[in-house]
C-alpha cells in the first residue's frame, strides 16, 4: 500500500509519461489486462486513458486493472489514470526509488 508521500513522488514522475494503455467500449478485456500487466512488468509505472466511448469512468478503470494485475492505483484526473505495480525482472539499480 502506498502512503502520500509515495503516491505523489510517484504522480510527479507520471508527468513526463506517455499513455501507453487505452481502455474503449470494449471494457477491460483479457487484452488489456495483459497489456497492462505486462507495461507494469517493464516499467513498473504507467499512464491510461479511458476513451469517451467506454461505459467506465477512469477510477473505476484503473480500479479494476490494478486488481487484476496486481497493481495500485496511483491517482486519476479527467480520463487518465496512472498504476504502479514493483517489478521483480527490473535490475534493483533501475528501479524506481520510491
Amino acid at each position: 500500500m502506498l502512503n502520500s508521500s509515495q503516491r505523489a513522488r510517484l504522480r510527479g514522475m507520471a508527468n513526463s509519461l506517455d499513455t501507453i494503455l487505452q481502455v474503449g467500449k470494449g471494457g477491460i478485456t483479457d487484452n488489456v489486462v495483459s497489456q497492462a500487466s505486462d507495461a507494469l512488468t517493464a516499467r513498473e509505472l504507467i499512464k491510461g486513458r479511458v476513451l469517451d466511448s467506454s461505459m467506465l469512468s477512469a477510477r473505476e478503470a484503473a480500479d479494476e486493472l490494478a486488481r487484476l494485475c496486481g497493481a495500485e492505483t496511483v491517482f486519476t484526473i479527467g480520463s487518465r489514470f496512472v498504476l504502479y505495480r514493483e517489478s521483480r525482472e527490473i535490475p534493483k539499480e533501475k528501479r524506481l526509488m520510491i
